[in-house]
């Protein structure tokens, strides 16, 4: 008699795909042993870019549980930083990135401005880029899915014994771009220097490149 075969795998909640396509499910929480892990540390030298209105101050540790690796208690604030031009630009504007009308306005970039942002001493991030997942018992997920998962690991990392300065992931919008989630914990250490205008001379090469890397219509 031929062995039964298995049974086809279960579609997750609200799962999307064709009968029978396997659903990855919501992300896991974070480990019941999570704090006697060693963290996947990684030094990075300054300095990091933030794309931010002209009008309110670069440094901004954002409590409002809107974002991805927000505290959802509000017990600390966190900053969001890209690795360089074009990961500040898809952070700020990645809604402009992936929807439609794919256009962004001459004025919403006249109103921002690029500040570089020292840190001193260099910042301790959590590596979510790549194998540091696997190690966590995360995955990809944790940077492109639900939110409020996101926010369970980020307060768990954040209260690890090894008191890091934030988390550095991939820009859902755009992976081959790395971003740092910095908590409120290092914001004494941190050291903006002189913003320029989006639309600076200096900026203007640069910045049509990226419209132009992410395929965005420019409009008055």
């Amino acid at each position: 008699m031929a062995p039964a075969e298995p049974p086809p795998p279960r579609l997750g909640p609200g799962a999307g795909g064709a009968p029978g396509v396997p659903s990855p499910g919501p992300h896991p929480a974070p480990p019941r042993d999570l704090a006697d892990r060693p963290l996947p540390l990684r030094t990075w030298q300054s300095p990091w870019l933030r794309i931010h209105r002209a009008v309110r101050p670069p440094l901004h540790f954002g409590r409002s549980g809107d974002n991805r690796f927000d505290d959802a208690a509000a017990e600390f604030g966190v900053l969001y930083l890209g690795a360089d031009f074009e990961g500040a630009f898809v952070e700020t504007f990645g809604r402009v990135v992936a929807d439609a009308p794919r256009l962004v306005s001459a004025r919403a970039l006249g109103d921002r401005l690029l500040t570089p942002i020292d840190f001193d001493p260099p910042l301790r991030l959590v590596d979510l880029s790549g194998p540091g997942l696997g190690r966590l018992g995360a995955d990809a997920r944790l940077c492109a899915g639900d939110y409020r998962a996101a926010q369970r690991w980020s307060r768990a990392l954040w209260a690890h014994p090894e008191a890091p300065d934030g988390l550095l992931y991939r820009s859902r919008h755009d992976p081959s771009r790395l971003c740092a989630a910095v908590f409120e914990r290092a914001a004494g250490r941190a050291r903006p220097r002189p913003g320029v205008s989006l639309v600076a001379l200096d900026l203007r090469l640069h910045l049509a490149a990226t419209l132009d890397l992410y395929g965005l219509g420019l409009v008055d």
